[in-house]
């Protein structure tokens, strides 16, 4: 059995990572920003952590050792998106979609790997298929998300001779209450579902993927 940290833990992803892993036979620790719920189906729930502080990010994977024995594999979800052009838009949402998409990423994954390289890991990264092939009104939440592809392959090569693999899934559109409310006129039965997301994460963390590193797998079909 081994322990995975998911970030971004309690959002709609999150949850369905959370239960797949769970379902596995993985010790999950679910860190996120927002609040523990109640009765949350992890091994450990820390909620108020300030993913992108590098601080605070510490403190917590620190807990999860301690609490659930070591860390074997991570998962980066936390993130946002804001819909906004660039003519007459503010740089102060650069400066958001960096922080939440990238930043955090960043902070967890340097965090993470003094624990993963002892007996090799895994380290899985949410992108979006945006990052790749980004839409009008995209720009700050696409580049942000094409940080997260670079530092992917980036970090892949830096931890290869460490037995530590990281990749990426770049999801199209992911089916949840908020893109519903904010796409009603689109069809939600060609995007992504949660829990078939999941299945593509916890492939990239399992034995079965041990070969893969580096990749950013494009998630594009209703599951």
């Amino acid at each position: 059995m081994s322990v995975v940290i998911v970030t971004g833990g309690f959002g709609v992803l999150g949850r369905a990572v959370v239960a797949e892993l769970t379902k596995r036979g993985h010790k999950v620790a679910a860190v996120d920003l927002a609040p523990a719920p109640a009765d949350y189906p992890a091994a450990l729930a820390l909620g108020g952590v300030d993913l992108s502080d590098e601080t605070a990010v510490a403190a917590a994977y620190v807990t999860v050792v301690k609490q659930l024995g070591g860390l074997d594999g991570l998962v980066n979800i936390a993130g946002g998106f804001i819909w906004e052009p660039v003519e007459g838009g503010s740089l102060g949402n650069w400066d958001k979609m960096f922080r939440i998409n990238l930043r955090t990423a960043a902070a967890s994954s340097s965090a993470a790997i003094p624990y993963l390289i002892r007996h090799g890991g895994a380290i899985v990264n949410v992108g979006a298929a945006g990052a790749v092939q980004p839409g009008a009104g995209m720009a700050p939440y696409a580049a942000s998300k094409a940080g997260v592809r670079a530092l992917t392959e980036s970090l892949a090569d830096e931890l290869r001779a460490k037995k530590v693999r990281v990749n990426a899934v770049l999801p199209t559109i992911i089916d949840t209450p908020v893109n519903r409310a904010s796409m009603p006129d689109a069809d939600p039965t060609s995007w992504v579902s949660p829990q078939a997301a999941a299945k593509a994460i916890a492939f990239l963390l399992s034995d079965e993927a041990s070969a893969v590193t580096g990749a950013s797998l494009l998630l594009s079909l209703a599951g």
